[in-house]
């Protein structure tokens, strides 16, 4: 007996030994490079695919310049967001851009460039006043079109031009969704009317009676109200002060900008010439926007 419960005692002791594997060492894998589209450098910039995607550019520039660009593309968005498929330019997003670009140090000068249809009203009035109520140069661009409230914004700048084939839609403002039809309605469309003409005259050469004209042409347009402006008719008509594209635009907005430095003892809030070939330019009060806002 004692042998056999010796033996089956050395069969059980050997079984673990049989069953039991020994434990791997952890492998490490070499480091491998992440891809294009995954690496960022030190400052946290990404790497060659993503603005291939995004913009269809190898590698987007990025120069020390002092001027900023903003531009107004597609529909200006309002209070209401728009359909996913629609191009917009939302203006929550404008606004914070040009508080700092006023309190910006390095920041001296302003471009808009605008391909819009137009959109809300009432947004693209806060833009076009905080344009206007800028103490720093500003130049806007109107590239492919300047329509409806694009037209206030694009006079809105110290200096405006417009490309040859560029246009411009001046017609009526038109107010969407419920519409009472009561004399109070036509009464508060009129005066509506009135602030969007009294702005642009203001902010532009063309005389109000001119504006009021083509802005209530009837054989402009086939199925609309209005006056399509093109190119150089828009300077002609006093609406924008010169043809060109962006190398005029920068070409002008730095004069500005030499003039708006060589400028001594200019009162704070003040707006400088449109002209930078006078050295000593004298200082320009700052456009005083109207009150209240625009609805559509």
């Amino acid at each position: 007996m004692d042998d056999r419960s010796s033996g089956a005692n050395a069969v059980q002791m050997k079984m673990p030994s049989t069953t039991t594997r020994p434990a791997r060492p952890a492998i490490r894998r070499p480091a491998t490079k992440p891809r294009g589209d995954q690496e960022t450098d030190k400052g946290g910039r990404q790497g060659p695919l993503k603005p291939l995607e995004k913009l269809g550019a190898v590698s987007v520039p990025q120069p020390k310049t002092n001027v900023h660009t903003i531009t107004i593309v597609g529909q200006i968005e309002g209070h209401m967001v728009l359909p996913s498929q629609n191009k917009t330019t939302k203006y929550e997003h404008i606004l914070p851009q040009l508080v700092a670009i006023e309190e910006s140090k390095e920041i001296e000068g302003l471009l808009v460039i605008l391909n819009t249809v137009g959109g809300d009203v009432e947004a693209g009035l806060a833009i076009a006043e905080m344009v206007a109520g800028l103490t720093k140069p500003s130049v806007s661009l109107i590239l492919g079109g300047g329509h409806s409230i694009g037209v206030p914004i694009a006079v809105s700048t110290d200096y405006s031009f417009i490309a040859p084939t560029a246009t411009m839609t001046i017609h009526p403002i038109r107010l969407t969704g419920l519409l009472i039809g009561v004399p109070q309605t036509y009464e508060y469309l009129d005066k509506m009317q009135d602030r969007v003409i009294k702005f642009v005259v203001k902010q532009s050469k063309i005389r109000e009676e001119r504006f009021r004209e083509l802005m209530f042409n009837t054989g402009g347009l086939a199925r609309d109200i209005g006056t399509v402006l093109v190119g150089k008719d828009a300077v002609s008509e006093g609406l924008i002060n010169a043809v060109g594209g962006i190398g005029e635009a920068l070409a002008r907005l730095h004069g500005l900008i030499k003039a708006w430095k060589m400028e001594t003892g200019r009162p704070s809030g003040a707006k400088v010439s449109a002209d930078p070939g006078q050295p000593d330019l004298p200082a320009v009060p700052a456009f005083q926007s109207p009150t209240g806002g625009w609805q559509q």
